[in-house]
């Protein structure tokens, strides 16, 4: 249900309180100030000084550079956002209050939380690759396959809510690392029936075929366990893998904020218009909401419905509507990237698709409305299109957008 109490006053523009430092926050910032323009005070409360953009970190183990390096205050002061560092530690929800981890008290008249999600090791053993913190150690088993220091590696997700892409991405760019190897054995093991079956039939067909051209071998309906180093257990008591590396997914967890009701896993359970269900005033978007999807596309087609909601309650002229998510991806392989489609949840007849040119527009890893232009605009303001990195490039009406082709697949010359 659409709340609607609470609209701009006489007192003045409508107070946001706006969380989290990642594509969620971002993208509802940008959306709600060129929405709302100026009926709304928004602040901006994060612990980093960078925006965290995830989807390029499977990159830099590959000698590319992901790292966007856009900073935050610089996005707060672009959109006319106070920018407040630390995190949230809890909330006063009748009080329309919020405490950081400073003891400072934020108040506001409609609270946003889109901090992510919290990335835990689903394993004791292996790699958990969460991000560009992993990059060293990733780099360091790629050159280990590349140069026959290791052979089999497994590629596992875990059960539970996740996004399941990225690994798709590590295998393939680690196979076509070691394509001159005959004895590597890389294999994905998952949850997932097919290959990124949620992205429908013909994509996940298309996927399936990528890992078989590569040599990559599909364990699916699999709830993997590692039990020990080099020990994937696919059915337990059943069947296991035996491997020189593994590298898994985090398992995600919720924010888990006092003040805030939540799910056994901490996640904040949401309505279609992303107010949080039990409490006034307060909404969420992105990795952090109990929508089982967790995805940078994702959490931005939320962050833009909460933001019309808001906007309307500032006293826009907007009319919301309910969160219906299509899903966006580019595989990245080590060649040519795949672009992956699927509007099945708007559609009775399932519509997937899975192409090597754009499937939309601006042609970003992660398919925010606004901010996918920002983005395009600030990096390429710092950084030159570069053979072998996620480069910038000219786009229609000589605009300039994020892209994530890589020229040239960088390769060891060792």
């Amino acid at each position: 249900m659409l709340e609607t109490k609470g609209e701009r006053g006489p007192s003045g523009p409508l107070n946001v309180l706006v969380v989290g430092g990642g594509v969620a926050a971002a993208e509802l910032l940008i959306a709600l100030r060129t929405i709302a323009r100026d009926r709304v005070d928004i602040t901006l409360l994060c612990p980093q000084d960078e925006l965290t953009y995830r989807p390029l970190s499977v990159v830099a183990p590959f000698g590319h550079d992901g790292d966007l390096g856009q900073s935050i205050d610089r996005l707060a002061s672009d959109f006319d956002a106070r920018r407040v560092k630390g995190s949230l530690a809890w909330v006063a929800p009748s009080a329309h209050t919020a405490y950081t981890d400073k003891r400072e008290r934020l108040h506001y008249d409609v609270l946003v939380v889109a901090t992510g999600a919290r990335r835990e090791a689903a394993f004791q053993y292996g790699l958990t690759f969460r991000g560009f913190g992993e990059s060293d150690e990733m780099r360091a088993l790629v050159e280990d396959v590349e140069h026959g220091r290791a052979s089999r590696v497994a590629f596992v997700v875990p059960p539970g809510a996740a996004w399941s892409l990225p690994i798709y991405e590590l295998a393939l760019m680690t196979a076509d690392r070691a394509s001159t190897r005959a004895d590597a054995e890389l294999t994905v093991v998952t949850p997932e029936e097919r290959p990124l079956a949620i992205f429908g039939s013909t994509a996940s067909d298309d996927v399936a075929s990528m890992l078989d051209a590569a040599g990559i071998a599909f364990e699916g309906l699999a709830f993997p366990e590692v039990p020990g180093p080099g020990k994937v257990v696919v059915e337990r008591g059943v069947r296991e893998l035996r491997c020189d590396r593994v590298v898994a997914l985090p398992r995600l967890r919720g924010p888990a904020i006092k003040g805030l009701p939540a799910d056994d896993d901490g996640f904040l359970r949401t309505t279609t218009f992303g107010h949080v269900i039990g409490v006034k005033d307060v909404y969420a978007a992105g990795d952090g909401t109990s929508f089982p999807i967790k995805q940078g596309g994702v959490a931005c087609q939320q962050a833009d419905v909460v933001a019309e909601v808001i906007a309307r309650r500032a006293g826009a002229n907007v009319t919301p509507t309910g969160y219906r998510p299509t899903l966006r991806g580019i595989l990245l392989t080590g060649g040519r990237p795949k672009w992956l489609r699927h509007d099945a949840p708007r559609r009775r007849a399932e519509t997937s698709e899975a192409a090597g040119h754009f499937l939309w527009w601006p042609p970003s890893k992660v398919a925010g409305e606004y901010l996918a232009p920002y983005l395009g605009e600030a990096v390429a303001a710092v950084k030159p299109s570069v053979a072998g990195r996620a480069v910038i490039t000219t786009g229609r009406d000589g605009g300039r957008v994020e892209m994530v082709t890589l020229e040239q697949p960088i390769r060891s010359t060792a």
